[in-house]
């Protein structure tokens, strides 16, 4: 009997997609059924292979031999999975499997996973395409009865070719280039170099910020208003010259305050817009501090293992006309706790495709990030998850609810010529915001309200108090995880040229990058130590200034990469051949090349230790990890490095925050960024002294059946009394 090869993504989805299919039989990287065999990748099984494959010339980095350009990039098989490549090989050449049926994510990477590993093969067979955007037995279920012909994706794998050859072509040679020329590890990227240029530029906007002091004038009456002045011309509340602030305060303190306009606006709010990654990794950070790697890492496991989430690599904040039969049952899986009440207000709700959600041109190859007809059981999810699959959910049933209204009142009032104004807020409807209602770290406007008292046109009010208040004009915010994600996805303000026709592509392309590359990205500069963490905000590192001296200017700016992005989505929609752009690119990198080495720059280590290189004998660099601190040779081609400090899970007894361990054998010191240090044999002493304080469970369970005892109704003076009475 013919089979289909079914190839998923990763084991966890193959497992789903078996069971869905009805496949028992394991066997070695496979499982079979009567009409399917479901097997699996762990991610790429296939990647485009390291320069020294094309030649003995570059298994050294010599600035001479650059830049590298192969005629064509060829594929290999990575070495730590290849047992699960071979295994994927032998099912798909197996006699008997008529088709192969392609299952990896529904997206750009996931297609390239894939067709890398059908083009590695050689396989001529057949091949459909499931599509699906969650992996509940539902979804999987109608996926396979909708199967769509693979010939309609073969743009979209063209394109993701085309950007893993750009990668390689401009990565590859820029960064061999950098190394070899200026002795030190350093690397550039089509994304990675116009996001560290944003984080400079901001850097350079703060660092040359003057600030400019201003006063702001407030009136508070006998009616408990409190008004504020503003240019009558410009509407502008504060003012920049300190001697005219003076003399108004003076005149206004001694005049009265009469009423000339009183205008109520009735105004609405509608409800937010669905979840796309970025936005979600964004609020994610501000409100928990999870960064973009760890957000999209925590929506992987509820899309993949607990299945309670749809696909999470989505930009589109809208949902498709087809969807609107499912979302009675996605609303009735999230009646659970918090969300039962706000529940049961949409029983009775008519869904329908009018719905501002609702927008077919809005959404690309995935709809915005929303439940699955598939509840969480209780415990299933950890307390990141929980928070993550919370936020979803409001925002899912916010877009159900009406608009949230209010009435706006403006009091306009004279004083000595001068205008000044009071403005209130009184909520009529509360409408999506019931959903935010019991969510403290998201507070509805209801909170917020300021009630005026009423007043008529001509009132005259007696002036209590005029009072000028100083301030001064502030610097732009350093980055955030969370703000730089925005400035990629919105990047026009980056641009050194106010060019219209550059911001209008960068507007189309979504800005730099993807949203499943973004979160990388930013992994990437900080483990290349480019850019640093202190507190929650990202600071340049001294390399990462001296390599945007050192990197082509074009490379840094936000548009070349945007423009790469449009002419890629050229590519997916079959309006640009894939190997016009990937010339393009050689010659680009061609140009990288050159230009670093024309350049009489330098690069100084700021990290230089005082201690050789047992290898080679240069000096050693100090760098920061994740995980702590290790030296490192200066000399890429010595590769030597060694651990001297890691983060530990150990508290300070202090200040509680993390200790990092330093030091090998009897000597190692833990020590904290608070001053406070103790070696290892002192700190197992505390840590035995801490143990033997602590209660073991049996000893509470205990305690609690004595106390049971004493409170036992037998034994209170009721129940003396009681048997007394019985007695009688």
């Amino acid at each position: 009997m013919q089979k289909s090869v079914v190839l998923a993504e990763k084991p966890s989805v193959a497992r789903d997609i078996a069971r869905v299919l009805n496949c028992g039989k394991k066997g070695n990287g496979f499982i079979e059924g009567d009409k399917y065999i479901v097997t699996w990748a762990l991610g790429h099984l296939v990647t485009l292979a390291e320069p020294e494959s094309y030649g003995d010339q570059y298994k050294t980095w010599k600035l001479e031999d650059l830049p590298m350009l192969p005629s064509k990039l060829q594929l290999v098989v990575m070495k730590q999975t290849s047992k699960q490549f071979h295994a994927v090989k032998a099912q798909l050449q197996r006699k008997d499997v008529k088709e192969i049926i392609i299952a990896t994510d529904a997206g750009r990477e996931g297609e390239l996973v894939a067709r890398w590993i059908l083009a590695k093969v050689h396989v001529q067979k057949p091949l459909k395409r499931l599509w699906i955007s969650s992996v509940t037995d539902r979804a999987i279920r109608e996926g396979f009865q909708k199967l769509k012909d693979a010939k309609a994706y073969e743009g979209l794998y063209h394109s993701a070719v085309a950007r893993s050859e750009a990668d390689w072509y401009v990565g590859m040679n820029g960064t061999r280039a950098l190394t070899t020329k200026f002795n030190a590890q350093l690397s550039c990227g089509r994304v990675q170099t116009p996001t560290l240029a944003m984080i400079e530029k901001r850097e350079r906007d703060i660092r040359t910020f003057k600030p400019v002091p201003f006063h702001e004038l407030t009136v508070d009456t006998k009616k408990g208003i409190t008004f504020h002045w503003n240019d009558e011309k410009t509407g502008e509340k504060r003012i920049f010259d300190a001697e005219r602030a003076t003399k108004l305060r003076e005149r206004m303190a001694k005049g009265e305050l009469k009423i000339t306009d009183v205008k109520t606006v009735r105004k609405q709010t509608p409800a937010p817009l669905l979840y796309d990654l970025t936005e979600l990794q964004r609020d994610a950070n501000k409100m928990f501090g999870f960064s973009a790697k760890e957000t999209l890492s925590i929506l992987q496991r509820l899309y993949e293992q607990h299945k309670v989430l749809t696909y999470p690599r989505t930009d589109s904040k809208f949902l498709s006309s087809d969807m609107v039969d499912t979302l009675p049952d996605r609303i009735k899986a999230c009646d659970i706790q918090p969300f039962r009440k706000v529940v049961s207000q949409l029983n009775n709700v008519k869904i329908s495709k009018q719905l501002p959600c609702i927008n077919d041109l809005k959404v690309t190859d995935h709809h915005a990030i929303i439940p699955t007809e598939q509840s969480p059981s209780p415990t299933a999810l950890s307390e990141k998850e929980t928070k993550l699959y919370r936020l979803v959910v409001r925002r899912f049933l916010a877009a159900f609810f009406e608009a949230y209204q209010y009435d706006q009142t403006t009091i306009t009032a004279n004083l000595t010529n001068e205008q000044v104004t009071a403005k209130g807020k009184r909520m009529t409807s509360l409408g999506w915001q019931v959903v935010y209602k019991d969510d403290a770290s998201m507070k509805s406007d209801e909170a917020s309200e300021r009630h005026l008292p009423q007043v008529e046109v001509g009132e005259e009010i007696q002036v209590t108090k005029v009072e000028l208040k100083s301030g001064q004009t502030q610097p732009p915010a350093r980055l955030t995880e969370g703000t730089l994600l925005s400035a990629m996805e919105r990047p026009m303000a980056y641009l050194e040229s106010q060019n219209k026709e550059l911001a209008d592509t960068l507007g189309k392309t979504g800005g730099i990058g993807t949203v499943a590359t973004r979160a990388d990205i930013i992994e990437k500069l900080m483990n290349t130590h480019l850019i640093e963490k202190r507190d929650k905000y990202l600071h340049i590192t001294k390399k990462g200034q001296q390599l945007l001296d050192l990197v082509p200017s074009d490379l840094q700016s936000p548009a070349l990469t945007a423009d790469w992005e449009l002419k890629l989505e050229r590519i997916a929609n079959g309006k640009l051949d894939k190997d016009v752009f990937v010339k393009e690119m050689k010659e680009y990198a061609t140009n990288i090349v050159n230009s670093i080495k024309q350049s009489d720059k330098t690069f100084k280590h700021d990290n230089v230790t005082g201690s050789p290189c047992p290898d080679c004998g240069k000096l050693l660099l100090e760098v920061k990890s994740k995980h702590g601190k290790r030296r490192v040779c200066q000399d890429p081609a010595c590769g030597y490095k060694k651990n001297i400090s890691k983060v530990t899970n150990a508290r300070c007894p202090k200040c509680k925050k993390k200790l990092e361990i330093w030091g090998e054998g009897e000597g190692q010191t833990f020590a904290c960024v608070c001053g406070h240090r103790e070696k290892m044999s002192t700190f197992q002493e505390r840590r035995k002294d801490n143990q033997h304080k602590k209660v073991s469970k049996r000893e509470v369970s205990n305690y609690i059946k004595q106390q049971n005892k004493k409170e036992d109704f037998s034994n209170t003076a009721l129940a003396d009394a009681l048997a007394k009475l019985k007695k009688q």
